[in-house]
């Protein structure tokens, strides 16, 4: 699922010749109204969420550092009333382009066109002019459909420094015409004010969050360093420029950065704390419970805020509460029912939940809205592979392969998934190989080392020898870690017979603060004990495990240690909740990254189960069904076949 963090950004004048002292503007001074306003007062009215897109300013004055600046002025003022959110206008300019609008231009046309597209309520058109040394600023807030003026309002600047005074006004006014009728102007000329900044520090700003937006992390980094070149204290600046350091795998410098960005806080809007503090637990620190706690508090102020819901979903997500992720990616729809990657992200957890129909519906949906959107073939190319259709998949994978780097990559990946999933292991190890040199050439540190896992995956299934296996894990490892490296790393060197190389494993694990990587550190070390012949304290270590997190692969392992041990009904219980859950193996490290070849070996386990059961027939059937995705010198597929008599070798 995709975590955009939607930023406005905070901003003041010419360096030479009007920092604003003391104060950003009254637009930033208005973001923290709901903190001082007395506890006693009458809260606002419930206003039902507005979704609006600022269009350009229509810049009358010839000064060109009013292009671009004034607009997220506005933004800040406007979304600080609790039901507004700002459409991002990078996002806004992309969609303006699939409708053939002239390129970086988003008029008051143009605006209007892409929020009938996007289901966004309003647009706010702008203008500003100058007469002598005084300015005039003018802006309406216009149904996108039909063109009424719903609100209109206007201010005046005795000189260049006002005019950022002016905006806030004109803000002001607007949330007013609005319905914000909480505004007490008295308190809020008396609320703490905040660090000036510099139109170049913007305008820097804005170019690195357009870059990011757009996947050009190393050039939105180069911006955002002249951003806090000109500004130190530029906390959001730092946050940005952090998630392209993380992006690039680069995490001990995006570590820092956000260090830098938590000691700023004080120079953020309330609005843009929470969203840097939901940032930092979901990105750096991974403490769900921390992320889930600033996104709640974020919806609950601004329940409009589409990052906010959006972050919130994903964190719900992480922890494996799919139900509340969705209940949130519906809710951000029935705002921005327009929302590509809102409703990209809704049809991902419909697929992580195992409703398949639901996805491949949804996702159809995102297909229409962006067709170059490579993430809406994955609920179709899953649903294929719980359908037994590898040629299905297969094309579906294929379709995401023209869709830039990462569609392509995931494609690549996908691909080779599937010929996993279908016991094609030599057409498998041929694909991550093609994959871990198109990483390399991408720059993609995360799916050239997530390549090489997979590598390691189909040299093992093979049969190749041990130590090429274990170079390979190495390889892979080094290159960067993280549960999608290490897991598997460590159950092949279990697989291996070399309990030494996945103990270290296990340690790193078990020292991290989120429960998902302890949860694995509980199954690496019950494994352990399941290899050296305890069952029972392997039940009893992963058990432990999924009382930190109930995992999709702690489940199908418990189920083979309680088998070991002689408990087949515990264990066909586990392996039919690993069937019912087969969403989550899906992509099992919550990534998006195909995985669904875990689920290969479970019609073999099942059998077993079963079999020890004395569910003969039904045992046979899954023997059968695993024996025809597996080459005759299988060892598994072997045993599948000496379980069955030979009458049942040719069941589907």
């Amino acid at each position: 699922a995709d975590a955009t963090d939607t930023v406005v950004i905070p901003f003041g004048g010419r360096k030479m010749d009007f920092m604003v002292i003391g104060l950003l503007s009254v637009a930033l001074i208005f973001s923290v109204y709901m903190n001082i306003s007395n506890k006693e007062d009458v809260g606002p009215t419930e206003i039902s969420p507005i979704s609006l897109l600022i269009a350009d300013f229509d810049n009358r004055t010839g000064d060109d550092l009013f292009n671009g600046t004034l607009e997220q002025a506005l933004q800040i003022g406007l979304e600080s009333a609790p039901f507004v959110a700002g459409y991002r206008r990078d996002a806004a300019l992309r969609v303006a382009g699939t409708l053939q609008r002239p390129d970086n231009v988003l008029d008051e046309e143009t605006a209007r066109l892409v929020a009938v597209r996007e289901g966004i309520k309003l647009i706010i058109a702008g203008s500003i002019e100058q007469k002598g040394r005084s300015y005039t600023l003018y802006a309406r807030a216009i149904d996108p459909k039909g063109g009424e003026v719903l609100a209109e309002a206007d201010a005046d600047a005795a000189d260049k420094l006002a005019v950022l005074e002016a905006v806030g006004a004109l803000s002001g006014d607007l949330r007013k015409e609005l319905g914000d009728d909480s505004l007490d102007r008295d308190k809020l000329e008396a609320a703490e004010t905040f660090t000036a900044k510099t139109l170049e520090a913007a305008r820097a700003y804005a170019l690195a969050q357009s870059l990011q937006y757009n996947g050009k992390y190393q050039e939105a980094i180069e911006y955002y360093r002249q951003a806090v070149d000109e500004d130190p204290d530029f906390g959001r600046a730092y946050s940005g420029w952090a998630l392209s350091e993380q992006s690039l795998g680069r995490t001990d410098q995006a570590q820092v950065l956000f260090e830098k960005a938590l000691a700023n806080l004080d120079t953020m809007t309330e609005r843009e704390r929470l969203r840097t503090l939901g940032l930092y637990y979901s990105r750096v620190s991974r403490n769900r419970a921390k992320a889930i706690e600033s996104y709640s508090e974020l919806v609950q102020k601004f329940p409009a805020d589409d990052a906010a819901r959006n972050g919130l979903a994903i964190q719900y997500f992480y922890t494996l509460d799919f139900d509340k992720a969705l209940e949130q990616g519906r809710e951000l729809l029935e705002i921005y029912p327009g929302s590509v990657m809102g409703r990209s992200n809704y049809a991902l957890y419909a697929m992580y939940a195992g409703d398949f129909d639901t996805a491949v519906a949804e996702a159809a949906r995102v297909r229409e809205m962006d067709p170059t959107y490579f993430k809406a073939w994955l609920p179709v190319a899953n649903k294929a592979l719980s359908d037994g259709d590898v040629e299905a998949a297969q094309r579906a994978f294929e379709n995401m392969r023209p869709h830039g780097a990462r569609g392509q990559l995931t494609g690549q990946l996908g691909l080779a998934d599937a010929a996993m999933f279908a016991g094609d292991f030599e057409r498998a190890g041929e694909l991550f190989s093609a994959g871990v040199a198109m990483a390399e050439e991408f720059g993609n540190i995360y799916l050239k080392a997530t390549m090489r896992i997979g590598l390691s995956e189909a040299l093992l299934r093979q049969g190749a020898a041990p130590d090429v296996v274990s170079q390979s894990l190495v390889d892979a490892v080094e290159t960067i870690g993280g549960l999608p490296r290490q897991v598997p790393a460590a159950l092949m060197y279990l697989e291996l017979g070399d309990p030494a190389a996945a103990q270290p494993i296990a340690d790193a694990l078990r020292q991290n603060l989120q429960p998902q990587n302890r949860a694995y550190a509980a199954l690496i070390n019950g494994l352990i004990d399941l290899g050296n012949g305890d069952a029972v304290a392997a039940i009893d270590s992963i058990s432990a495990g999924i009382e930190l997190a109930d995992l999709w692969l702690l489940r199908f392992y418990r189920g083979r240690a309680f088998l070991e041990a002689g408990y087949a009904a515990e264990a066909l219980d586990e392996f039919m909740i690993c069937e019912k859950r087969r969403g989550e193996a899906t992509a099992l490290f919550l990534d998006d990254l195909p995985t669904y070849r875990y689920m290969a070996e479970l019609p073999y386990w099942l059998g077993r189960a079963q079999e020890g059961l004395g569910m003969r027939q039904a045992a046979q059937q899954n023997f059968a069904k695993f024996a025809a995705r597996r080459a005759e010198d299988d060892p598994l597929a072997r045993d599948a076949r000496t379980r069955m008599p030979s009458a049942a070798t040719s069941a589907p």
